[in-house]
């Protein structure tokens, strides 16, 4: 059995991160946690624009992403930064105190002035951030791994080199126990009967195919149609030409594996194995989604370079041909353009991301954590109201 070394949380689930973070609940506190983290080098601030003005699907979904990022694996303890009476920290922290995790609530209110709030903030903080350095990493199986499969800036080379790598990986670690999570539904549209029909029964199938049905007939009430939009023109220019072309790349990623379950976006995997993710195609609120559903690392393929990070997950980043590692050395980890000009494999690429992903989850840090991008964004489903 593989294994890598870990943090073990009071409700059992295994960090390979030790963060402790700052995060907002709706959009109007966006400045003040910034200020709050700023106060306290080495406190992560997690901010989003949402969390007021929403109908109910969107609120939902706001809050299971805020409790799935601040009830994470990767972090050890939470400030949560609300307003008076304000039912989502209210919520975040009633969940999180029965994980067992850290957490403490500051709010804007009548009584007290920001200095105070700020001074209580960064008081608890520094408290938070010492309590997490007595806490070390322990030897954990591979089985308590859940990886996300992310891509953004496809190109010609993708569903050639870099996909099938991760999808190589992907049976890798579903063999060896552990979770992989396919994401971006508007990604498979073109493929979707090729992955349905790789479902383990026709009920999974089924799951998958109505999610992909229900996206697309939401964005074709907009006067849009998915089937024309894609590729983009980025896309184009990196040399794909048809929405079939990138579809079947994309689901590469999830290798030979029965897909066992499809979940909701930030949902969290009840089985283990291959999994599929409903989230949108834009890679930075689908990564967040990924990890606030327990990911605890995301590999991220890249064909004409993405900077995307995230604020709790380390995302490793895998180059489709060798032009793009070169000129973005700094934002790439894995080089899977090997396969164009050194006569590697899939497999031996597949091979390297699954031993990447074993040092990694052992401490190493990715190109994105060390360039510090830490983007997170929230899937809406609908206007503000």
């Amino acid at each position: 059995m593989k294994t890598f070394d870990g943090y073990r949380r009071p409700d059992g689930s295994i960090g390979v991160r030790n963060h402790v973070i700052v995060i907002n609940t709706v959009g109007e506190l966006s400045a003040l946690t910034r200020k709050i983290a700023n106060l306290t080098p080495g406190v992560i601030p997690v901010i989003h624009h949402g969390g007021v003005a929403q109908f109910p699907e969107d609120h939902t979904q706001t809050l299971r992403t805020l409790v799935g990022t601040a009830g994470h694996s990767n972090v050890s303890a939470t400030l949560v930064v609300g307003t008076e009476n304000d039912p989502i920290a209210q919520e975040i922290y009633k969940i999180l105190k029965k994980k067992g995790k850290p957490v403490h609530t500051v709010c804007l209110n009548k009584n007290q002035k920001i200095p105070e709030i700020l001074h209580e903030g960064r008081s608890w903080l520094l408290t938070a951030l010492e309590n997490s350095k007595k806490e070390v990493r322990e030897q954990c199986d591979i089985t308590e791994l859940i990886v996300g499969l992310e891509c953004g800036g496809s190109d010609a080379w993708s569903g050639i080199t870099a996909n099938p790598s991760i999808g190589a990986f992907s049976d890798m670690i579903v063999r060896e126990g552990g979770t992989s999570v396919l994401a971006e539904t508007t990604e498979a549209i073109g493929a979707e009967h090729i992955l349905a029909s790789n479902a383990i029964n026709r009920e999974v199938g089924r799951e998958f195919l109505d999610i992909v049905r229900t996206y697309e007939h939401r964005i074709k009430q907009t006067g849009e149609d998915i089937r024309s939009a894609n590729p983009t023109p980025g896309n184009m220019a990196g040399g794909l030409t048809t929405l079939e072309e990138k579809s079947l790349g994309c689901i590469k990623k999830g290798g030979g594996t029965p897909l066992k379950e499809v979940i909701s976006y930030a949902g969290k995997p009840t089985e283990k194995g291959f999994v599929f993710m409903d989230t949108p195609g834009y890679d930075v609120e689908s990564v967040c989604g990924l990890a606030a559903g327990g990911a605890q690392i995301v590999l991220f393929s890249t064909g004409k370079g993405s900077p995307t990070g995230s604020p709790i997950v380390p995302v490793i980043k895998i180059g489709t041909n060798p032009k793009v590692y070169e000129i973005m050395s700094e934002h790439i980890d894995i080089n899977a353009g090997k396969i164009i000009d050194q006569n590697k494999s899939i497999n031996d690429i597949g091979k390297e991301i699954f031993d990447k992903v074993i040092t990694v989850s052992n401490g190493e840090k990715t190109a994105a954590e060390n360039e510090l991008n830490q983007e997170f964004a929230i899937w809406r489903l609908a206007e503000s109201i």
